[in-house]
């Protein structure tokens, strides 16, 4: 029951809707209702996130691959950018727990923490950036 989906896109924010379309056609009658929003909007920020910091300063063309892994107890996404490292763990323990929904930015790393079972952000060897996030859920019966 293991499902590994991927897709490629741009450097644009034009490209979330996109991506939120992608990620729906995933969606299975066992994944809790609130796991599978929770994991929509931890993708929907982590996308964000990679091409408004780490793609900062590339252009449109620079991808970002996003891979959707699903089985009968997790969802984990993975989001590739080509944007230099930096410390993920000091920024992450920077961030406050509770997420202030009356902030105009900065909510990123917040939700991303408070949704993700395992949230980790590593370079690879490809010179590239992977961000995790893992979501363990108990299927819905059906």
């Amino acid at each position: 029951m293991h499902q590994k989906h991927h897709l490629r896109v741009n450097t644009d924010l034009n490209e979330l809707v996109q991506v939120l379309s992608w990620f729906e056609t995933f969606n299975q009658p066992h994944i809790p209702k609130l796991v599978w929003l929770q994991c929509q909007t931890a993708l929907a920020e982590g996308l964000t996130n990679a091409i408004r910091h780490a793609h900062k300063h590339q252009p449109l063309e620079t991808p970002i691959d996003i891979e959707v892994s699903s089985s009968a107890n997790a969802l984990e996404i993975r989001i590739w950018d080509c944007g230099p490292p930096f410390d993920f763990n000091a920024k992450l323990e920077q961030v406050d727990d509770k997420v202030d929904f009356d902030s105009s930015s900065g909510r990123g790393l917040q939700i991303l923490k408070s949704v993700a079972d395992k949230l980790s952000y590593s370079s690879t060897e490809d010179k590239r950036n992977c961000l995790l996030i893992v979501k363990h859920y108990a299927a819905n019966e059906i």
